[in-house]
């Protein structure tokens, strides 16, 4: 077997048809989801999981006194994590 290189050629026509709107618009939507970067959204993730476990024991302490079944729960759920 033989590997041979291939390589996709894009062409830029000056055309302000529908179908080329569509395919500039599909082709933006490409680049822009695979621009990111997966190391900087667990970044992103791991501060919102620490955010939502802080929230979780804010609440229940504000729920202690009044509902304590209540207040287990959210700390049940911030331990989960």
């Amino acid at each position: 077997m033989s590997a041979s290189n291939h390589t996709l050629s894009y062409h830029d026509y000056n055309s302000t048809s529908y179908t080329s709107n569509v395919i500039a618009a599909a082709r933006a939507l490409l680049q822009a989801l695979f621009a990111v970067q997966p190391r900087q959204a667990a970044v992103v993730e791991q501060c919102s999981l620490e955010e939502s476990r802080s929230l979780l024991t804010r609440l229940a302490d504000d729920y202690e006194r009044h509902s304590p079944n209540l207040s287990a729960e959210l700390r049940f759920m911030a331990s989960r994590g």
